[in-house]
């Protein structure tokens, strides 16, 4: 299919050239004689997509294609367009000579345009002074024009196939922008600005650290050619709208931050992506490849964050036990790598939240039954105290920038309840001796985080092993929270100086008595223990016939200092 469209171009292009004497170049693309390089770029843009042969199928339409191909090679380059606005020939002598396949030189090494025919060697046409001949050419005036996608795939031979690479993760494509010959444009030619500088300051406090991927040019003035590296980051960026953000570094005023980070232009602009694909801590990663769009495009996905921890089909536990105190969300889908959407929100809410992606087989997985979701993809989370949400099912985005800003919605609206929920847990447990009439609380691993966390001082703990024992137990526990205990005998205690009172079934959970000492439970059928999670100390009262008189001297002593705390053997846990 390439090649009719190939041959109809190539004889377009003899017509425009023989035919260019009589035509006003600037007029050709709409500009004015004073028009700057950046204005010539725009026109271009908008025209050669407009009649592009791959997409207008009218009349003259190949013709037109040609010549603005042809006006654009000359009015692009400086040298050229001197000529032809001193002589009307942009190889500088009076008149205008019709280039030709072969031996002529019109052009001369510039050229006119080159096209791609697909396929993956990179191979393409070039019309230059040797007509048109295969391979690979590196012209900085040209601009490459996909005409067939991967010939291995099925379907229209003009099924660019880059789309699904930059969906989001149930279909869809990226809004208001279109892929059309080898470079991405938007809709309005508005969107066609400059990018935003980046000064030493916006460095630090809008790109270090902040889980956002950023595509970044760092340049000088005096560096030639710097206006196309900018011109294709901001069609990457526009294109991936919301899952980065982009900018622009002056060397000449930024000097100490391009030194800092090795990244001052020699001859030409450099690009970077700063990057949380390996690290909590953001790295610049620059970039080597060609100048186009979909092979930077392709540097950014790969540098996206990879904070999500992914579960593969044969995982069973998909929310495991977190040291740290965090709320998790976990996505089901069928999709067998992480989702881009996915990968972005793992970096906005690194700190935050601990995310987590499976690949499921469909709603009939016992995985997905576990959590009655009746449609997929679907959102779960769960809050730092073990409770399990769903947040959404059966989601459908439409593109890329709307579908982060709606899972942003939905994942705040989910931090708000587990802010909330942490909240409500640490009044109860503050307020606890002013519920003595609803019983002491029952440790187990879903609340243990909530009563016992390193934001309690201190966890008294009461252990039992039979019935009899925790009646007696909770009316010892129950007597002592009630009274007005001190540090140091005269220092109240403030709200974070509080105390949590609990009691623990350890004939349930030995492992959990273990972890402070081995032998302790043995033998006692009462079992008095204090810890200080902050510091992963403890101090344990054992004995069968646990009094009042004891217990409150064993508590006094605990709270004054006067007892030795010793460290834990390991971090309290709980039998399942």
């Amino acid at each position: 299919m390439a090649r009719p469209v190939i041959l109809i171009i190539s004889l377009a292009l003899i017509y425009a050239s023989a035919d260019c004497k009589s035509r006003d170049l600037y007029k050709v693309l709409g500009v004015d004689k004073n028009a700057n390089q950046r204005d010539i770029q725009k026109a271009f843009h908008r025209l050669s997509l407009q009649y592009h042969p791959d997409k207008n199928k009218n009349k003259g339409a190949q013709e037109k294609f040609a010549e603005i191909n042809n006006a654009y090679d000359i009015l692009s380059d400086e040298e050229k367009r001197k000529n032809y606005d001193l002589y009307g020939d942009e190889k500088g002598a009076p008149g205008f000579e019709g280039g030709n396949f072969g031996g002529g030189n019109y052009g001369g090494q510039g050229g006119y345009s080159y096209f791609t025919s697909g396929g993956s060697n990179g191979g393409g046409f070039s019309f230059n002074q040797e007509g048109w001949q295969g391979g690979s050419h590196q012209n900085p005036h040209s601009f490459s024009f996909s005409f067939g996608g991967n010939p291995s795939r099925s379907g229209s031979p003009f099924d660019f196939g880059f789309n699904d690479l930059f969906s989001n993760f149930f279909g869809g494509q990226t809004k208001g922008r279109s892929q059309f010959g080898g470079f991405t444009t938007s809709s309005s030619d508005d969107s066609r600005e400059s990018l935003p500088d980046v000064d030493s300051l916006t460095f630090k406090k809008e790109i270090v650290d902040q889980g956002l991927t950023w595509l970044l040019m760092f340049y000088s003035p005096t560096v030639k050619g710097y206006h196309t590296s900018e011109s294709l980051i901001h069609d990457v960026s526009l294109s991936l709208q919301g899952a980065l953000k982009a900018g622009k570094v002056n060397c000449q005023k930024e000097a100490a931050l391009c030194g800092d980070h090795g990244a001052r232009p020699s001859r030409k602009a450099r690009i970077f992506v700063y990057s949380f694909k390996n690290a909590e801590k953001g790295e610049l990663i620059e970039y080597g490849g060609e100048l186009n769009a979909k092979s930077l495009k392709t540097f950014c996905h790969e540098n996206l964050p990879g904070f999500s921890t992914r579960h593969s089909r044969d995982s069973v536990d998909l929310f495991p036990t977190l040291k740290e105190k965090l709320p998790q969300v976990l996505l089901l889908s069928t999709k067998t790598e992480t989702p881009i959407i996915w990968r972005v929100l793992s970096g906005l809410y690194q700190k935050r939240f601990k995310f987590h992606d499976a690949q499921v087989l469909d709603i009939t997985d016992e995985r997905v039954k576990r959590f009655k979701v009746n449609a997929l993809p679907a959102i779960i989370g769960r809050l730092s105290n073990g409770e399990e949400h769903v947040l959404k099912s059966g989601i459908h985005i439409k593109d890329l920038s709307s579908g982060i800003n709606n899972m942003k919605t939905l994942i705040d609206k989910f931090e708000r309840t587990s802010k909330k929920a942490s909240s409500d847990s640490g009044k109860d447990s503050s307020q606890s001796e002013a519920r003595q009439e609803d019983g002491l609380p029952i440790l187990t691993i879903l609340n243990f985080e909530t009563i016992c966390s390193e934001r309690t001082p201190l966890c008294l703990i009461g252990a039992f092993k039979s019935t009899k024992a925790k009646k007696k137990m909770e009316s010892i526990l129950s007597q002592i929270s009630q009274k007005t205990m001190t540090r140091r005998q005269s220092q109240p205690l403030s709200p974070r100086d509080s105390i949590s009172y609990s009691l623990l079934d350890a004939s349930k959970h030995k492992k959990f008595i273990e972890s402070f000492e081995d032998s302790a439970h043995k033998n006692s059928d009462l079992i008095l223990l204090a810890y200080k999670p902050r510091k992963g100390k403890f101090a344990l009262l054992g004995t069968s016939e646990l009094t009042l008189e004891d217990a409150e001297s064993f508590v006094g002593s605990a709270l004054n200092g006067d007892l030795k705390f010793s460290e834990i053997r390991r971090t309290p846990t709980f039998e399942q």
